[in-house]
């Protein structure tokens, strides 16, 4: 994959952060390559990875679905991770990360909890403090993941700021870390924030793509799929199920943002449909604003897709065209969900959700192989799934 360049790619990315958030991003800057390249660092990773987080995930061939759209549909189940979703990848490498930088104090934002959940358990595994920001609206419709941050030793404080939820829980983490720079380390959970962030998330999690790979490679006796199918909210999970892909330009990159209640309706998360260019949380992207810059609330019934921006790899393939960016309503995500989960038996979580329902937006043919990166479950989700057609 193309790396930023000076902390950018193309026009999107970079760090426009408080003077007292400096030492700690340039200190990451300055080190971060370095130590996860390290042998030592990278043997206690992969081990991890796999003695404890479970991987490699599976790669599983969807009959059902692959009859349904007439084409080889594979699903990469990062629901089977520890923890339920692919956020172990990153949370569990950037807390390897902070031993190593001398930090003893982790903080994070979460959305719909994974992220939150998969930070709390690399902390406990640590022995280190663990502090989750989340929005109060997400703490009522995330309950489960809360009491299981809690019960894995985290403090969960509720935002009550703004419009209750993601983008709100991350201001607060970073005012956490504006306040506690020297021993802190914020775990952001997604490639967005100032670099290096977005290209340490993405390193973290690529190794879904490289996995996808070696898979194909068993199964139909080549490395690349024609397409590779991600949600995205900031992004994390398909920028680790794009990573590997983005410099074969036969694969078909598809990225899914959530349109909530319809792209024009006021009431979406569609940022790259939506947005403009703009300075979110210390990075350049497209963001949903105002003509004078205010950020307009989003609207997902996915907590980890309510997210008014995006992370600045998904900006740039969306402006250079490498990429292509569809969007699915909350009805049409649910639906999707409740296909998969009685026709096939996983019930994948709502954020995965969207990217199985975009599948009816495409024409493929027969001989087409299709990677779904399944990015979690559903657990969490259930109230919303249930209560959703009552």
């Amino acid at each position: 994959m193309n790396k930023p360049i000076q902390g950018f790619y193309g026009e999107f990315g970079g760090a426009f952060i408080p003077e007292m958030l400096y030492p700690n991003v340039e200190e990451l800057e300055a080190r971060y390559e370095s130590i996860i390249q390290e042998k030592s660092f990278q043997d206690e990773y992969q081990r991890l990875l796999r003695d404890y987080v479970g991987r490699p995930t599976p790669l599983y061939f969807s009959e059902k679905l692959s009859a349904k759209h007439k084409a080889k549909i594979y699903l990469k189940r990062e629901d089977l991770n520890h923890t339920g979703a692919h956020k172990i990848n990153n949370a569990l490498g950037q807390v390897l990360l902070a031993e190593r930088l001398g930090k003893k104090r982790i903080i994070a934002e979460t959305g719909a909890g994974q992220h939150g959940v998969a930070t709390a358990t690399a902390c406990a595994l640590r022995g280190l403090e663990c502090i989750v920001y989340m929005g109060s609206v997400d703490v009522a419709r995330q309950a489960p993941n809360v009491q299981r941050m809690k019960m894995l030793g985290a403090t969960v404080v509720p935002v009550e700021s703004g419009s209750k939820t993601l983008k709100d829980a991350t201001n607060e983490a970073i005012r956490d870390w504006i306040n506690n720079p020297v021993d802190t380390h914020y775990v952001i959970g997604s490639v967005v924030g100032p670099h290096p962030f977005p290209d340490m998330v993405a390193m973290f999690q690529s190794v879904i793509s490289e996995e996808i790979r070696h898979q194909l490679q068993a199964k139909e006796g080549k490395e690349l799929p024609d397409y590779v199918i991600a949600c995205v909210g900031g992004g994390s999970n398909a920028a680790g199920a794009f990573y590997h892909f983005i410099n074969e330009p036969s694969v078909k990159i598809i990225g899914v943002e959530a349109a909530g209640l319809g792209v024009h309706s006021g009431k979406t998360a569609a940022s790259l449909a939506k947005g403009t260019q703009g300075i979110i949380h210390g990075f350049m992207t497209k963001l949903m604003q105002t003509s004078d810059g205010q950020i307009v609330e989003p609207h997902s019934i996915s907590a980890g897709l309510d997210y008014p921006g995006i992370g600045p790899l998904h900006a740039h393939l969306f402006t250079s065209g490498r990429g292509v960016f569809l969007s699915v309503t909350d009805d049409e995500a649910v639906r999707a969900g409740f296909e998969l989960t009685k026709s096939e038996g996983i019930l994948p979580a709502l954020e995965s959700a969207h990217t199985l329902a975009v599948l009816s937006q495409l024409a493929f043919s027969p001989t087409d192989i299709v990677v779904i990166n399944l990015s979690g479950r559903g657990d969490k989700d259930l109230t919303t799934y249930l209560q959703y057609f009552e």
